[in-house]
């Protein structure tokens, strides 16, 4: 049974209790107790229920398969959080880059100022130009068709 504990003990503390549940039924837990930074998905107990015979024939077992998932568990979640911190970091990146690039003066040549013309404009010349017959509004075009009596 601690032979198959031994790579869970690593880097943890593991608790494990006994207690009687009737006169021919034990309840074992194995608690383990991480570091204060670990996922709780590590701290997941074990609880195994069943006669004396049969915890001292199958509680090794089952104890190498717990530990074998939580080390997986384990890899899954490191590798997870490694994905994590590499992305944010080129997210960090890509933002200073753009950032740079926003900030940085463009190297296109300032456009020459308009002449003013000697004519002076008339009212009728500042009247604003009626949109193109091709342009698209919000609102279709105002007509005065009559159809059955209604102006549509």
């Amino acid at each position: 049974m601690f032979v198959e504990l031994m790579p869970l003990l690593a880097g943890r503390t593991v608790l494990i209790t006994v207690a009687k549940v009737d006169d021919k039924t034990l309840r074992v837990n194995v608690i383990p107790h991480g570091k204060a930074d670990d996922n709780p998905a590590l701290s997941t107990p074990l609880t195994y229920t069943g006669p004396p015979e049969e915890l001292d024939a199958e509680l090794g077992k089952h104890l190498a398969g717990y530990v074998q998932t939580h080390q997986q568990t384990a890899s899954t979640l490191a590798e997870a959080k490694a994905t994590l911190e590499a992305a944010a970091k080129a997210a960090q990146e890509e933002a200073k880059r753009k950032k740079a690039n926003v900030k940085s003066p463009t190297t296109t040549a300032p456009e020459p100022a308009a002449t003013p013309s000697t004519a002076s404009p008339t009212p009728g010349d500042a009247a604003p130009s009626s949109a193109p017959a091709g342009t698209l509004g919000l609102f279709p075009p105002a007509t005065t068709q009559s159809q059955g009596g209604l102006a549509l």
